[in-house]
C-alpha cells in the first residue's frame, strides 16, 4: 500500500507510511492528508531564493504557436530532476493551450482591474446591492481563471488548478518553485 501511494503522489517512503497509519490504511484519505500536508509545506518554503532552475520552450505542431517558460527553483539538483522538467514542460502546454496574460493575480495591473471591475458592475446594474458584491467577484474570479496562468484549471487534469499542481512539485522535491516568467507567441497576432 505505501508503494502505491508513493506512485499516485511522489511523497516520500516515511510520509507515506504515516498518512496510511493516520487514515487507517484508507488511500483515498491518506491521499487527502498527503496533499494538505503540501499544502503547508508549501506555504513555509515560499519564501525561500529560487535562483536554479530551468528555461523550457515548446513549439506547437504546425509551428504556429510557440512558448518560452522560466521557472525557479532553489537547487541545480531539482533543476536537472526528470520529474521537475516534465512539470516545466506540461507548464509550457499550458501556456500555449491556455493563452494566460499573467503568471499570477498580483501580477495584473491595477489600472487592468479596475477596467473589469467597472465592466462587472455595469452588467449587473439594478440588481440588489449585496448580490452585486458577489457577483462581481465571481466576475473578477472568472478573470483571473483566463488571465492568470496559476488560477487556469491544468489543461491536463481540469479538476486541478496550475496552483495545485505547483503546490504538489513543491511537496514531491521539498524546495520552493516559482514560475517566473512566461512568453507566448502565436503567429499573425
Amino acid at each position: 500500500m505505501i508503494g502505491n501511494l508513493r506512485e499516485k503522489t511522489g511523497a516520500g517512503l516515511l510520509d507515506c507510511k504515516k498518512a496510511l497509519t493516520e487514515a487507517n490504511g484508507n488511500v483515498e484519505e491518506a491521499i487527502t492528508i498527503l496533499r494538505k500536508k503540501g499544502a503547508a509545506s508549501a506555504a513555509k518554503k515560499a519564501d525561500r531564493a529560487t535562483k536554479e532552475g530551468v528555461v523550457e520552450s515548446y513549439i506547437h505542431v504546425g509551428s504556429k504557436v510557440g512558448v518560452l517558460i522560466e521557472v525557479n527553483c532553489e537547487s541545480d539538483f531539482v533543476a536537472r530532476n526528470d520529474d521537475f522538467r516534465a512539470f516545466v514542460k506540461d507548464l509550457c502546454l499550458q501556456v500555449a493551450a491556455a493563452s494566460p496574460a499573467y503568471v499570477s493575480r498580483e501580477e495584473v495591473p491595477e489600472g487592468e482591474l479596475a477596467k473589469e471591475r467597472e465592466i462587472a458592475v455595469a452588467q449587473v446594474q439594478g440588481r440588489p446591492p449585496a448580490a452585486v458584491q458577489k457577483i462581481v467577484e465571481g466576475k473578477l474570479d472568472k478573470f483571473y481563471s483566463a488571465s492568470c496562468l496559476v488560477d487556469q484549471p491544468f489543461v491536463k487534469q481540469p479538476e486541478k488548478t496550475v496552483k495545485e499542481l505547483l503546490t504538489e512539485q513543491i511537496a514531491k522535491t521539498g524546495e520552493n518553485i516559482q514560475v517566473r516568467r512566461f512568453v507566448r507567441y502565436q503567429l499573425g497576432s
